[in-house]
């Protein structure tokens, strides 16, 4: 069964940058597409950007494309989101999540969270002076 774990939250300040890892466990994760939520205080989750399984596309929501990047290693079975540019506004708990279809991300329809199977316990980003 796979398992998913997120780390690399933490404070940084605005205009910082942080790199996230979403590890995977029990399956290798080139099987999966993997998509990156976030839920800001008070909330709703949003999707931020997903990959493909092994091709390496990516999909990046409007609010964070130029500023966040997502790349994997497969032979780590790590998936890592860089995010730059960082606002008050990115500060959330940030999540990565596993699709066995690459179809969602094709399509560019990859940030609907009902779409993924399997969850990470999430870390938080905090964005403040």
């Amino acid at each position: 069964q796979l398992q998913l774990g997120e780390s690399g939250g933490g404070l940084v300040q605005p205009g910082g940058s942080l790199r996230l890892s979403c590890a995977a466990s029990g399956f290798g994760l080139d099987y999966y597409a993997i998509g990156w939520f976030r839920q800001p205080p008070g909330k709703e989750r949003e999707g931020v950007s997903c990959i493909t399984s092994s091709v390496g596309r990516t999909v990046y929501a409007d609010s964070v494309k130029g500023r966040f990047t997502i790349a994997r290693d497969n032979a780590k079975n790590t998936v890592y989101p860089q995010m730059n540019s960082l606002e008050p506004r990115d500060t959330a708990v940030y999540y990565c999540a596993a699709d066995l279809s690459d179809v969602p991300v094709l399509q560019g329809n990859c940030h609907r969270a009902s779409e993924y199977d399997y969850w990470g316990q999430g870390t938080q980003v905090t964005v403040s002076s």
